[in-house]
């Protein structure tokens, strides 16, 4: 019998099925006590008692939310366990002794510096700021220029005093201050890194703030500049109170200060040029003094071209202290400025004139070749635009020139190795740059400097040295000759002095400088009134802080006599190549140059192609 399944399928009945009821019944009572014997699970039950009464869950009010009574327990329980973890694991590492990883102590280079850049603040004039941090010295000269009868000027207060006198010259003056500016160009991480940057921005612009005085500087051309304010000739015995005569502190001065103008000075033109136009780069941040920076130095450099002339010349007072020799090597070194200053390519064509370079000794070589000074700058023009054909490479028309200039400079690098004899050393191993001359410091941080910045040069050119003749020589070279030098003036000498006042214990006493060497006491001595002060064999009672005396002589002799300015005299020119010879060695040698900052204003640079051959004949 089928039947038929509603899934689809035959369903077939077997005759068993059609028992009685009867039969069935007692087949499901047997099948219900079997289903009994075994345990049924959960879900069983609850099919057979139906829903049971549930567990009432606790909760607990926190008032502004209702949380479920084991949530909040386990929540609580685990911020405890992790607030006592992390307490117990802060207790563990407070007790483990730790080793204190601090900066390595500044090196002697940064130590230096701090001391060299308080010189600067020391040598002002004018009205003093109330942070100069010189306790001994106040505003002075304050009417300096207003008793002139010029059409030009009425106020040149401010600037720097030159040495140890009150007189500013402002041919060194203007030279220490573009030193000063190449070396924040090139090494500002590390004035950074050494917490001077502000203050060496302040020291520059005191300088070309006071420059800006001495000129027209809102003209485009000009006929005259300020030379110098003070005097100091003593020629013929002349009792006439001046700058050289009285021994007076500065803040007491009241004799006359004259002012001498020129109108035919090519170099101290073009050395103020310099000067302002390096400024300019430094100040670059502040596009209204910057720019005002550039227009005085385009119209000093036109000056100079435009009225030819030695501001030394013609028995000036200043061929006496500061004689300039030449305005060709300021030609080179003011139109190298000018071109980075503001891209301007006919600056760079001037500076690269081969007449030019001819005329400022290029070629010619000489006992003083290679020596960067207040008076030559043409050492310091070689490896300035040696830096531009390194960097950018320009080609022609500049490369015949700037291949020229870089070839010098090597060879000026070669002649500061001992291995060679351009120059002698003394005993100690101090390079006599000005031929035993006396003052040879001021010479030794200049060749310093350019032979660190020379050696970052190349290393930052990815160059790892230079050839002298077939030697090949690495930059560790270059810096090994700086080092010995500097060391030598910061007191590894035989006489195992420090050159620089108030470094190390052993420094001269009895520095030749008028404000250091009388007392601030409210007395005001007058001009012959300081002479004891002057003769006297005791220390100075101010310490000049920073300033690097004239040196020892050719025997590594030094005499500290506050009389013999030969040996114990400081000036703004040589601690402006200190403070750049020693930010150049300071800290650690991988922070380098500053590769781009110099090139700010200068344009992209594509090689002009040179001239097409002249047209073949047969």
């Amino acid at each position: 019998m089928y039947g038929r399944d509603p899934w689809g399928g035959p369903l077939e009945i077997n005759a068993a099925d059609s028992a009685t009821d009867d039969d069935r019944s007692r087949n499901l009572q047997d099948l219900d006590r079997a289903a009994l014997s075994r345990p049924l699970d959960e879900t069983q039950q609850s099919w057979l008692l139906g829903p049971g009464e549930q567990k009432k869950k606790k909760y607990v009010d926190l008032g502004c939310i209702i949380v479920s009574r084991k949530i909040f327990v386990w929540t609580v329980g685990t911020l405890l366990v992790s607030a006592f973890l992390a307490g117990f694991i802060t207790l563990i590492v407070k007790m483990v002794p730790r080793h204190h990883h601090s900066h390595p102590p500044p090196d002697n280079y940064t130590l230096a510096l701090h001391k060299a850049l308080m010189f600067f603040n020391a040598q002002r004039s004018g009205k003093l700021p109330k942070h100069n941090n010189v306790s001994w010295r106040g505003s002075s000269c304050l009417d300096d220029g207003k008793a002139e009868n010029s059409p030009i000027y009425k106020d040149l207060v401010g600037g720097y005093y030159d040495a140890g006198d009150a007189i500013k010259f402002n041919f060194p003056s203007s030279f220490a201050m573009t030193m000063l500016s190449w070396s924040v160009i090139e090494y500002s991480a590390k004035y950074e890194a050494s917490g001077e940057l502000n203050h060496i921005k302040e020291i520059i612009k005191w300088g070309t703030d006071y420059f800006l005085k001495t000129f027209n500087n809102s003209a485009d051309t000009i006929d005259r500049i300020v030379a110098q304010v003070g005097s100091g000739d003593t020629s013929g015995g002349s009792t006439t109170p001046n700058d050289h005569y009285c021994w007076m502190r500065p803040e007491d001065i009241d004799y006359k200060r004259p002012v001498s103008e020129c109108h035919s000075c090519s170099d101290l033109g073009a050395e103020m040029a310099a000067a302002l136009a390096a400024a300019s780069i430094v100040f670059k941040d502040n596009k209204v003094y910057s720019q005002k920076l550039v227009h005085g130095a385009r119209t000093l450099f036109k000056f100079a071209r435009d009225q030819r002339g030695r501001y030394s010349a013609g028995g000036s007072e200043a061929a006496t202290f500061y004689n300039s020799t030449s305005y060709w090597d300021e030609f080179v070194w003011g139109g190298a400025w000018l071109y980075y200053a503001t891209g301007n390519s006919s600056y760079l064509q001037l500076a690269t004139t081969r007449g030019l370079a001819k005329h400022a000794g290029a070629f010619w070589g000489g006992p003083d070749y290679g020596v960067l000074s207040w008076d030559n700058k043409l050492a310091g023009a070689q490896v300035l635009l040696s830096r531009l054909r390194l960097f950018l490479s320009p080609g022609y028309p500049y490369e015949d020139i700037l291949s020229t200039f870089h070839n010098q400079t090597n060879i000026i690098m070669c002649s500061y190795l001992p291995i060679f004899t351009t120059f002698n050393r003394t005993k100690g191993g101090l390079i006599q740059l000005n031929h035993g001359r006396p003052q040879p410091l001021q010479y030794v941080v200049n060749a310093a400097f350019l032979a660190t910045l020379y050696s970052d040069y190349l290393d930052a050119a990815d160059t790892p040295g230079w050839y002298c003749g077939p030697n090949f020589y690495s930059t560790d070279v270059l810096r090994e000759f700086a080092k010995t030098q500097i060391d030598y003036i910061l007191g590894k000498n035989p006489r195992k002095m420090s050159y620089i006042v108030g470094f190390g214990n052993h420094y001269p006493r009895h520095t030749h400088h008028r404000g250091a060497s009388i007392p601030k006491n409210k007395i005001k001595y007058n001009c012959k009134g300081g002479w004891k002060w002057r003769d006297s064999s005791k220390p100075n009672p101010n310490t000049l802080v920073g300033a690097m005396v004239a040196g020892p002589d050719k025997h590594d002799g030094f005499h500290d006599v506050r009389t013999n300015y030969n040996y114990t005299e400081p000036t703004l020119a040589g601690n402006a190549g200190l403070v750049a010879a020693l930010v150049a060695l300071s800290g650690d040698r991988t922070t380098g140059i500053d590769k781009n900052t110099i090139f700010s204003a200068v344009p992209p640079m594509f090689p002009t192609p040179p001239p097409p051959p002249a047209p073949w004949k047969p």
